[in-house]
C-alpha cells in the first residue's frame, strides 16, 4: 500500500511538473512600447540577424495566415510595433554597416543600425548625418518609418535625405525602392510605420561635420517668428536651431530661450572638438526634470534653472556630430502607475503667436502635467504621403506626465483633443508616432491623404500581412 501511495504521489508530481512547464512555455507574451499604455498579447518575438531569417519568417507568416509587426527601439507610443496575437520582428540585431563612401558622402546600413553607430563610423572622416532625431539612440529603420526630423533647419525631414532602400515585401520578395525604381512605394514606406514591409538596408546622404558656436538668448514668444525669419532662416551660417517654451505657470508659453548653432569662419579647430561626447549631464538634468513632475513650484524652479544653465552660452563650441547626439538618459522614467508621453504639433510660422495665445487658454483651464516644450523648424514636405509639414512650420514637441489608469487615459485624451482642435484651427497638424488619442475626424483633417495611404496599403498588402495597432485604429 505504501509503495502504491508513493508511486501515486510521484506520478501526480510528475504530471504537475510537466503541466507547469507547459504553462510556462505557453504563457501569453505581453508586449508594450515605451508609452506603456497599450500592453498587448502577441504570439512571438523574432530577433533578426540575417536576410534569410527575415524572408523565412515572412513566408511562414503568410503560410500560417499570421500577422507581422516590425520593431526597433519601440519609441513610437501608439502600438505601431505590434498587433494582437501577431509576430514581432525585432530589428535591433540586424545592424551591419554594408558600404561607406566618404568621397560620395553616402553610407548604406542595415535598418537596425543606430544613428550612434553611423556617427562612430563617419566621425573620423569629419562627416555627419544630415537629418535625425535629437537623440542618436534610434534605429535607422525606425526613423525612416516615422519620417523623422531634427534640429537641422536646412535639410528638411528624413525623406529628403534617403537615396534608396531595399524592402522585404508582403509577398516575401526583396525589391529595390528609390525615386526611380518601385517609386510608388518610396513615399509610402518612408513615414509608413512598417505597414508595407521590412526595410532591409538603406542608403542615405551625408554632409560635412562642422564646428559651430553656440549662441543662446531669452526671447518673448511674440518676437520669435520675426527673429527666426530674419536672424536664423536668412542667415546661412546658422545650420541648426532649437528653442524652448516656458511651461512654468508664471510665464506659461510666453517666455522662451533659443539656441542657434552658427558656423564659425575658421574650421581649422574642428579636430580639437571632434571627439564624440558622452551623455554626461544626465543626473542633474534628470533631477531638474523630476522637480517639475509634482507641482507648480517645481515647474517654476526648473524654468529658472534652465535659463541660468543654458542662456548666455555664447563662446562655447561644438561639432555638428556632437550637437546631434543629444541627451536621452535624463528622460528615462520608470513608474508603476504613471508614464510620460509625447505630443508634437506643427504650426505655420505666421500662426505661431496667435496659436500660443489660444493653446495657453486650454492649458490654463485644463488639468495636464506638462513637463517640457521644445520648438524646432521643419521645411515643407510634399513627397511623403503622410506628410506632417504641408508648408514651412514650427514643430512643438510636448512632454506630458500622465497616469496609466483608464480614468487617467480618458482625462489626457480629453485635453489632447482640445489641443489638437486648436492646432487644426491654426492650419496645423500633429505627429503620428504617438498614442492614438486623436479622433478619426482630427486624423482626416490633419492628414487629408490618409485614406489614400490606407487604400494603397491594401493594394500592396491585400492580405494585411504587416499590421499594427495604429493601422487597426485609423484604417477603417
Amino acid at each position: 500500500m505504501l509503495k502504491k501511495n508513493i508511486l501515486l504521489i510521484g506520478t501526480l508530481y510528475g504530471i504537475g511538473l510537466v503541466f507547469s512547464l507547459w504553462l510556462y512555455n505557453h504563457k501569453p507574451m505581453i508586449i508594450e512600447d515605451v508609452g506603456q499604455l497599450l500592453p498587448t498579447k502577441i504570439k512571438e518575438v523574432h530577433s533578426a540577424t540575417s536576410e534569410a531569417e527575415l524572408q523565412s519568417w515572412v513566408k511562414e507568416s503568410i503560410d500560417n495566415d499570421e500577422k507581422i509587426s516590425v520593431a526597433g527601439m519601440q519609441h513610437s507610443q501608439g502600438g505601431h510595433t505590434y498587433y494582437p496575437n501577431g509576430n514581432v520582428i525585432d530589428m535591433k540585431n540586424y545592424d551591419k554597416i554594408l558600404d561607406y563612401n566618404p568621397n560620395e558622402k553616402t553610407i548604406t546600413v542595415q535598418s537596425g543600425v543606430t544613428w550612434e553607430d553611423i556617427q562612430k563610423k563617419i566621425n573620423p572622416d569629419h562627416l555627419s548625418v544630415r537629418v535625425m532625431q535629437s537623440q542618436n539612440i534610434f534605429t535607422v529603420g525606425g526613423s525612416i518609418s516615422v519620417n523623422a526630423h531634427g534640429r537641422d533647419i536646412r535639410y528638411g525631414s528624413l525623406i529628403d535625405n534617403v537615396e534608396s532602400f531595399r524592402l522585404l515585401t508582403p509577398e516575401a520578395k526583396i525589391i529595390n525602392v528609390s525615386r526611380t525604381e518601385n517609386s510608388k512605394l518610396f513615399p509610402l514606406v518612408i513615414g509608413g510605420y512598417g505597414l508595407f514591409g521590412i526595410i532591409l538596408d538603406v542608403t542615405i546622404h551625408l554632409t560635412e561635420d562642422e564646428l559651430y558656436q553656440i549662441r543662446s538668448k531669452s526671447i518673448d514668444y511674440q518676437d520669435y517668428p520675426d527673429y527666426f525669419i530674419e536672424h536664423v532662416k536668412e542667415n546661412n551660417d546658422i545650420r541648426m536651431h532649437i528653442a524652448r517654451l516656458s511651461i512654468a505657470p508664471k510665464t506659461l508659453l510666453r517666455d522662451m530661450y533659443i539656441t542657434d548653432y552658427e558656423l564659425i569662419e575658421n574650421q581649422d579647430n574642428l579636430t580639437n572638438y571632434a571627439k564624440l561626447k558622452r551623455d554626461t549631464l544626465a543626473a542633474p538634468q534628470k533631477f531638474m526634470l523630476g522637480l517639475s513632475r509634482y507641482n507648480d513650484w517645481g515647474k517654476n524652479l526648473l524654468w529658472e534653472l534652465q535659463n541660468k544653465l543654458y542662456v548666455g552660452q555664447d563662446g562655447n563650441y561644438i561639432t555638428r556630430n556632437n550637437a546631434m547626439r543629444g541627451a536621452s538618459k535624463f528622460m528615462e522614467y520608470d513608474n508603476a502607475y504613471r508614464t510620460e508621453i509625447l505630443q508634437e504639433y506643427f504650426i505655420p510660422v505666421d500662426e505661431f503667436t496667435s496659436y500660443l495665445d489660444n493653446l495657453r487658454k486650454v492649458l490654463e483651464k485644463e488639468e495636464i502635467n506638462l513637463l517640457n516644450i521644445t520648438v524646432r523648424y521643419v521645411n515643407k514636405d510634399e513627397e511623403a504621403v503622410l506628410s506632417y509639414a504641408k508648408e514651412d512650420m514650427f514643430a512643438l514637441v510636448l512632454l506630458i506626465n500622465q497616469g496609466k489608469s483608464k480614468n487617467d487615459i480618458e482625462k489626457t485624451e480629453n485635453v489632447i483633443h482640445k489641443m489638437i482642435d486648436v492646432t487644426l484651427k491654426h492650419d496645423g497638424s500633429y505627429y503620428l508616432p504617438y498614442y492614438s488619442y486623436p479622433t478619426q475626424d482630427q486624423m482626416d483633417e490633419a492628414y487629408p491623404r490618409n485614406k489614400e495611404f490606407f487604400q494603397l496599403k491594401k493594394q500592396f498588402d491585400p492580405n494585411e500581412v504587416f499590421m499594427n495597432l495604429f493601422y487597426k485604429e485609423y484604417s477603417q
